[in-house]
């Protein structure tokens, strides 16, 4: 699904307008293709494959993270924040990886940097959510209707949303295997949104997205 995505986002010649989000596609074809490697050479539950997983996790979090930034700088483009946006993104990266530091140095046994990278990734998807609703209100605020931005900005609030519910819910319920599952399929889910909206959706396409909020808030 990845590729496919890859595919879209070139035949609309959309590559090095979203570079971040291609960037983070790219990166992901490749870690699915060696961790498809090392599943065949050492096994599923080999130390080889579980290191390598939550590595590249952590690495394809800090990509989407970059994604959301893109989109912030792309919604906030006509006034001229980039720098501030870029600037705000590395700090906000710096913060929560000295957080994820603090929690695991309280709590290691020994294998500080496992834990320090599963730390970072969940810490990462619920600033992710924060940040996406944050942007989101902004969409609004702003009054965008360019569609496909819309449409990206909403794929990652879904994803965010239900990544951070799975953690919870996984928290809450460490016996329960549904879980387990949620991940896979998001993964699946996520480049699917993104290469429908890159074939079926115009860069020039507008939606009135302010309007229509404003007329059903009224309507209730």
């Amino acid at each position: 699904m990845d590729a496919l995505a890859i595919f879209c986002l070139i035949k609309s010649r959309s590559f090095t307008r979203y570079i971040a989000l291609g960037l983070f596609l790219v990166t992901s074809v490749l870690a699915t293709s060696v961790s498809f490697a090392i599943l065949a050479t050492y096994g599923y539950k080999s130390h080889q494959y579980y290191y390598f997983y939550f590595y590249t996790d952590a690495l394809m979090t800090i990509f989407l993270f970059f994604v959301l930034m893109g989109l912030y700088a792309h919604v906030f483009a006509e006034l001229g924040v980039g720098k501030y946006v870029r600037a705000g993104a590395m700090l906000i990266l710096a913060g929560t990886a000295l957080v994820s530091i603090k929690i695991v140095a309280g709590s290691s046994h020994g294998k500080m940097l496992p834990l320090f990278i599963m730390e970072l990734s969940q810490n990462l998807y619920f600033v992710g959510l924060v940040l996406t609703y944050v942007l989101w209100g902004a969409v609004m605020k702003l009054r965008e209707t360019r569609t496909r931005l819309i449409q990206l900005v909403l794929s990652l609030g879904v994803y965010f949303s239900a990544f951070a519910a799975s953690y919870a819910l996984g928290n809450l319920y460490p016996s329960s295997t549904l879980w387990r599952y949620t991940a896979p399929i998001l993964e699946i889910c996520l480049p699917a949104a993104w290469a429908y909206t890159f074939s079926q959706v115009n860069e020039d396409a507008r939606l009135a997205v302010a309007s229509v909020a404003a007329g059903s808030s009224i309507s209730r």
